[in-house]
C-alpha cells in the first residue's frame, strides 16, 4: 500500500503521523511509505531519518495526498487540505466531527474515508488511540492551570502546593481526569473530583484514598457547588462521537471567584463549558465574567515529541492492519477498527456522528 504522511498545519502542532521508526516496520512489509519535507523535522525526525528508514520525500501535501491510497496524520484536516481529499483516499487520524458540526460536513463531501482514531474501540470498551492523548492531556491541564493562576497571566494569584492549600475540581473522571487527579494530589491541592458513575468514583477512592480528596456524584447543583470554591476547574467530560455536553453553565461562572482558572479539555469535542470556544497555543486563554478560560484544542501539540513517541505506539499495530490486509477487509474483520470508520463515499457510518450531524 501506498501511505503518505503529510506535514500538520494547524496552529503550533509538531506532532507527526508516523516516526521513522514505524516508517521501517512500514518499509520491511513492502509498502511505500511517503513523506512530507520537514514533516518531522521540528521533533528531530529529520528528512534524512526518514529516508534511511525506507521513506522517499516529497516537497509539497499535494503530492502526498494526490500519490496516497491510505494518509496517516494527527489532527483533523483543516479547509485548505480539502482540496487534497476525494473518493478512494482513506484517511487515518482524529477527527472530532462532532465537535464542528459545519466542518465535519464539508468534510464529507469530499468522498474521503475517514477513520478517526478517536472512536476506534477495544474489548473492554476502552479508546485505545484516544487514551495515550488524552492522559498527556490530563497532565497537561494541571501544568497550563497553574501557569495560569499566576497574577502576571490574569489569574487570582495563588499557587497550587502545601503552603497554602488550594481547591481544585475535576469533572469527568476518565483516561485524562484521572492524569489530572493523580497531578493534583501530587501538588498538595484539595481535590474535588466528580464524575457521574459511583462505580467510577468508588474505584478511585481506592487508588487516591480519602486524604484531601472528596468524590462527588455528578449533578449541576455539586458542580455548581464546587467550581465556586475552586482556584482550578478541569473539564474532562468526552461521550463516543458525540459533542461533549455542557456541565457548566454561564450562571455557574458567573458565581466563580474572578482570577480562577478553568480548562477546557474536551474542546476537541465541542466543549464541556457554556462559555468555551477553542483557542490556540498562540493566544491560549480569554477571559469571561473574570474567569480565565484555557481552551486548546491540540493541548497534547505542546509536548509533540512526547506526543508522537506515545501515539504511534498505539497506532502502528492499526496502521499495519489497514495496510497489510487492505482497508476493506480489515474494516470487516475487525469491529473495534470499524468502529472507527465515521464517513466514507459522502455517508456517515458511525451512529454517534451521524445522530449529532442530522440534528
Amino acid at each position: 500500500m501506498i501511505i503518505g504522511v503529510p506535514s500538520e498545519v494547524k496552529n503550533n502542532e509538531f506532532r507527526v503521523g508516523l516516526t521513522p521508526d514505524s516508517v521501517k516496520i512500514l518499509t520491511k512489509a513492502q509498502h511505500k511509505l511517503l513523506v512530507q519535507a520537514n514533516a518531522g523535522s521540528s521533533i528531530g525526525f529529520t528528512d534524512e531519518l526518514y529516508i534511511k528508514s525506507g521513506a522517499t520525500i516529497l516537497n509539497s501535501a499535494k503530492e502526498i495526498y494526490e500519490s496516497s491510497e491510505l494518509i496517516i496524520k494527527v489532527k483533523e484536516p483543516v479547509e485548505d487540505e480539502f482540496q487534497y481529499l476525494r473518493k478512494g483516499l482513506t484517511l487515518f487520524t482524529y477527527l472530532h466531527l462532532a465537535g464542528d458540526l459545519p466542518h465535519a460536513k464539508k468534510l464529507l463531501e469530499t468522498g474521503v474515508t475517514g477513520i478517526a482514531y478517536e472512536t476506534v474501540t477495544a474489548d473492554d470498551g476502552s479508546l485505545p488511540l484516544l487514551a495515550p492523548m488524552s492522559a498527556i492531556a490530563g497532565q497537561l491541564s494541571m501544568v497550563v492551570g497553574f501557569y495560569h493562576l499566576l497574577k502576571p497571566n490574569k489569574g487570582r494569584g495563588t499557587l497550587i502546593g502545601n503552603i497554602d492549600p488550594r481547591i481544585v475540581t475535576v469533572i469527568g473522571a476518565g483516561v485524562a481526569g484521572t492524569e489530572a487527579i493523580a497531578k493534583a494530589v501530587a501538588n498538595h491541592a484539595n481535590v474535588k473530583v466528580i464524575d457521574l458513575s459511583q462505580n467510577r468514583l468508588d474505584e478511585l477512592q481506592a487508588m487516591f484514598g480519602s486524604k484531601n480528596i472528596e468524590y462527588i456524584l455528578s449533578s449541576p447543583d455539586s458542580i455548581r457547588s464546587a467550581v465556586v470554591v475552586s482556584d482550578l476547574v478541569i473539564g474532562s467530560v468526552y461521550v463516543v462521537g458525540k459533542e461533549a455536553p455542557k456541565i457548566l453553565t454561564k450562571e455557574m461562572l458567573k458565581a466563580m471567584t474572578e482570577g480562577s482558572v478553568i480548562v477546557d479539555i474536551s474542546i476537541d469535542q465541542g466543549g464541556c463549558f457554556e462559555t468555551s470556544r477553542p483557542t490556540n497555543h498562540d493566544e491560549p486563554t480569554f477571559i469571561e465574567d473574570g474567569v480565565v478560560h484555557y481552551c486548546v484544542t491540540n493541548m497534547p501539540g505542546a509536548v509533540p515529541l512526547t506526543a508522537t513517541n506515545a501515539l504511534n505506539k498505539a497506532t502502528l499495530p492499526y496502521i499495519e492492519e489497514l495496510a497489510n490486509k487492505g482497508i476493506s477487509q480489515a474494516l470487516g474483520e475487525n469491529k473495534h477498527l470499524y468502529n472507527g470508520l465515521n464517513i466514507q463515499d459522502c455517508e456517515l457510518m458511525h451512529p454517534g456522528i451521524k445522530e449529532a450531524l442530522l440534528k
